[in-house]
């Protein structure tokens, strides 16, 4: 199923989990799905998967990104950022590219909107743990630290989170959502 650094084959297995959940809020729901599908898998396949899932949490480490998850979720640490990659990563391939490519982009997304309209949390925790769960179900055991790396590099340079007016340049359509939100 998974080779390392195939990254179509673990889009395969996120596929794979929500079709098989059905729901779309059910974030939390598709990411242990994917662990249990990936489970059956052999030893490498999962350790693979481990790969392709913290490089796409790399690519998605963006100050953009950031910017965008802080003004949904009203602010975030290191670890909230996290998990809102993790519940960009479950909603697939194409939602995942789109928005790492433009975080403005996430104004487009219905859940999205539902989730700023219903004042909910953007995040999903147990996407970053899915080959982990997949290898400890498959071989009793912890995944070796030394199985996968994690390359972050440096955020490139940013602006004030808390600053309406630079908030607003740089993520328009998100921002007047968030605003629309807050004014009801």
């Amino acid at each position: 199923m998974l080779c390392s650094m195939e990254h179509a084959k673990f889009w395969a297995l996120i596929d794979d989990a929500r079709r098989e959940v059905g729901e779309p809020r059910g974030t939390e729901a598709v990411a242990s799905q994917a662990a249990a599908i990936l489970a059956g898998c052999p030893e490498q396949e999962i350790v693979a998967a481990q790969q392709s899932l913290w490089d796409l949490m790399t690519e998605s480490y963006t100050t953009r990104l950031w910017g965008a998850a802080y003004e949904i979720n009203g602010g975030r640490s290191d670890d909230l950022f996290d998990y809102f990659r993790g519940w960009l990563i479950v909603q697939g391939r194409a939602t995942y590219e789109r928005v790492v490519s433009d975080p403005d982009s996430l104004a487009d997304v219905p859940e999205i909107q539902r989730i700023i309209a219903d004042e909910e949390d953007v995040e999903c925790e147990t996407a970053l743990s899915i080959a982990w769960t997949a290898y400890i179900t498959a071989t009793g055991v912890q995944m070796p630290d030394d199985a996968y790396t994690i390359r972050y590099r440096d955020l490139e340079p940013g602006w004030d989170f808390d600053d309406e007016e630079a908030m607003q340049l740089q993520l328009p359509r998100l921002t007047a959502l968030t605003q629309q939100r807050d004014r009801s």
